[in-house]
């Protein structure tokens, strides 16, 4: 919990509106019993034998969940699989021809590959790592843009049963470097270069200065995506001559143990110390197939996309892992929102028929931003599902995206998650379960969870706390599975995961999001959430997002800056005596910013979350530091005139 006698939000989130997923929804939904609940709670934990059900084991398992009061854990003990072959294989007999990866490129370019093209491309890259000498000990790091080659690295090294580390393209050498030294990788994937807003960058040589900054020797294979002749020194091969070297070659799928690694990541380290976390090959696998079946509602049959970077786990678990596992069709796309028009995504949902569409809220707020003219020009009525995940989203932002792009009719998940829970722990089952804006939904059907005070004790409903998980899941990492990382000492008592982050529970069950457990404003020795205040100043007519984080004081020690991007057609003297008017009425006069500034854009990294941590810097005329996960990093110096200005 934050510091101080009382949590960070004491407010009542009870006064929410609720709406039925509708009858049409309903009777197609993968998921639509009500009393999946209480099956799931009467017989857990062998109720998670549905999820495990979604997959095909090599040797089935001896039970579903061994140590289940504590640590260590073990999902699915005895059981063995393949991640690449539930993704791929087992799809053949009655799919080859069928889309599974649909990928748009940042200049208009597309590519296409069905599950037969895909089994191919994957076996011929398997076989080339394989003949590189990579092996189940090994650890392999992809540092890739939105292309293809992406994900077919990703089901090569699951098919010989090797880690992959994937590392976002946007990063720095040194975060690169830091990276792969931690996982003590040798082997690296990687590309010349990509486009970006129109512009090249040079991914070869940012990989060049992380293999020679890295203490370990390091084969690198080179994808060419610029189409120049890319210049190759020694342990240097290119990506399409392996292919060539290998067509037609078949791998067998190498059978791990349900407890085995499936992969590696890191959370982003943009406040600290990369944290890396690694996700099993049968847990991992069972609740990301599971999930996007109940909560995305995805069938084979659909054209799905994710709007996230496979560099982050939300692109692992629902553009990758999830999604193919059940035999669908993934989009993914190399490109932005506003880029070349601001209607790009929704150009691409007509072109495609889209059925579910999973984005950020931070999204969602900036196509408010831009106008409902630009969803308007284009066909959406084959979305049938809209979704969310990355961070809280507001009760406005919610209603304008289901009525300007669900149509009026579209159920919206608000999906609440993490990279160490690897998938989906809390949100509505959008075929049974009522919604309500701009709260995420109830602990999903086997998983429990409460919101507990700081001595560990359950609160009362709707009042604000630390949200704790009480029971094991199967997508754990193995952190938690072993017992190194589980969250609470072993003196307190009964089992629980701590995400840090600060939410309320309603009498229905229904989680709210409040922000990190440290995301508090200690304003005159009030602390204050900046979820709350966000949430208070995004409902203001004319907002279209905002953040807001503490600068310090010289009377109180911390004043609170609001940094605020207007709506078209809005202009901020109107808007700053509204925005005092909300947040007083919400919360209260010691609430008032001191400052608020204006800006078109706010500092975020390329998955759409907002950088506070720069903001921060901003407010407090510090050093910017490391910029490279930004995809907008010109907003900066805007900002900081703005601010200088004020």
């Amino acid at each position: 919990m934050t510091s101080g006698d009382e949590p960070a939000d004491d407010r009542s989130h009870a006064d929410h509106a609720t709406v039925d997923p509708p009858e049409w929804f309903i009777e197609q939904a993968n998921v639509s019993d009500p009393g999946v609940y209480d099956r799931f709670e009467r017989e857990w934990p062998d109720c998670w034998r549905a999820a495990a059900s979604l997959l095909d084991w090599d040797e089935s398992f001896d039970a579903v969940l061994r140590g289940a009061d504590g640590p260590p854990f073990e999902w699915f003990p005895g059981g063995r699989l393949n991640a690449s072959y539930n993704c791929i294989d087992r799809h053949l007999p009655e799919r080859k021809n069928q889309l599974a990866l649909v990928w748009e490129g940042h200049l208009g370019e597309s590519r296409t590959y069905t599950y037969l093209e895909l089994y191919r491309e994957v076996n011929a890259f398997a076989a080339a790592l394989r003949e590189m000498g990579v092996d189940e000990d090994d650890v392999v790091t992809i540092y890739l843009p939105m292309v293809p080659e992406l994900p077919v690295a990703m089901l090569a090294c699951a098919r010989l049963g090797v880690a992959h580390n994937v590392v976002f393209a946007g990063f720095s050498a040194d975060a690169l470097a830091t990276r792969m030294e931690r996982a003590d990788s040798e082997y690296l994937v990687t590309c010349d270069g990509y486009y970006r807003r129109g512009s090249a960058v040079a991914q070869k040589n940012k990989a060049d200065n992380a293999r020679i900054a890295v203490e370990q020797d390091v084969s690198v294979v080179v994808l060419d995506r610029l189409g120049h002749d890319i210049h190759l020194g020694e342990d240097y091969d290119d990506y399409h001559d392996l292919l060539a070297a290998h067509e037609g070659t078949e791998v067998e799928p190498v059978s791990r143990a349900a407890g085995d690694p499936l992969f590696r990541i890191y959370t982003s380290g943009t406040t600290g110390r990369p944290k890396a976390v690694t996700h099993t090959t049968g847990g991992y696998l069972a609740h990301v197939a599971w999930t996007s079946q109940a909560v995305l509602d995805i069938k084979p049959a659909d054209t799905y996309w994710c709007s996230a970077d496979i560099g982050w786990i939300t692109g692992h678990s629902y553009i990758v892992y999830g999604p193919l596992a059940l035999g669908t069709t993934t989009v993914l796309y190399n490109g932005t929102p506003d880029h070349p028009e601001k209607d790009r995504l929704w150009e691409l949902v007509e072109q495609y028929a889209v059925d579910v569409f999973y984005t950020a809220p931070t999204a969602v707020r900036a196509f408010m931003k831009w106008g409902e003219e630009h969803p308007a020009k284009h066909d959406l009525s084959s979305l049938r599902l809209l979704g969310t995940v990355g961070e809280p989203m507001d009760a406005r932002a919610w209603e304008w995206y289901r009525e300007h792009i669900g149509g009026g009719e579209c159920p919206v998940v608000d999906t609440w998650w993490q990279t160490e829970t690897g998938a989906i722990l809390v949100s509505t089952l959008p075929g049974v379960d009522e919604m309500k804006p701009g709260v995420a939904g109830k602990p999903l059907p086997g998983v429990e969870a409460t919101v507990v005070d700081r001595s560990g004790a359950d609160v009362e409903p709707n009042a604000a706390g630390e949200l704790v998980v009480t029971r094991p899941w199967p997508g754990m990492p193995r952190s938690l599975l072993d017992g190194t990382d589980w969250g609470v000492p072993p003196e307190d008592g009964d089992w629980r995961y701590r995400p840090e982050d600060s939410a309320s529970m309603d009498a229905d069950g229904y989680v709210t999001f409040l922000g990190r457990i440290d995301d508090a404003i200690n304003v005159a020795g009030r602390r204050f959430s900046t979820m709350e205040l966000e949430s208070t100043v995004a409902g203001v007519d004319g907002v279209a997002e905002a953040a807001v984080v503490g600068a310090n004081h010289e009377t109180t020690g911390t004043a609170i800056y609001a940094f605020v991007s207007p709506e078209d057609g809005y202009g901020k003297n109107g808007l700053r005596a509204d925005i005092e008017e909300a947040i007083v009425e919400a919360i209260g006069g010691i609430a008032r910013p001191e400052e608020i500034v204006f800006t078109p854009d706010l500092p975020k990294t390329r998955s759409g979350k907002v950088m506070r941590r720069l903001l921060t810097a901003v407010a407090n005329d510090e050093d910017l530091g490391d910029t490279s996960a930004l995809r907008n990093p010109e907003i900066l110096g805007e900002i900081q005139s703005s601010t200088a200005g004020e």
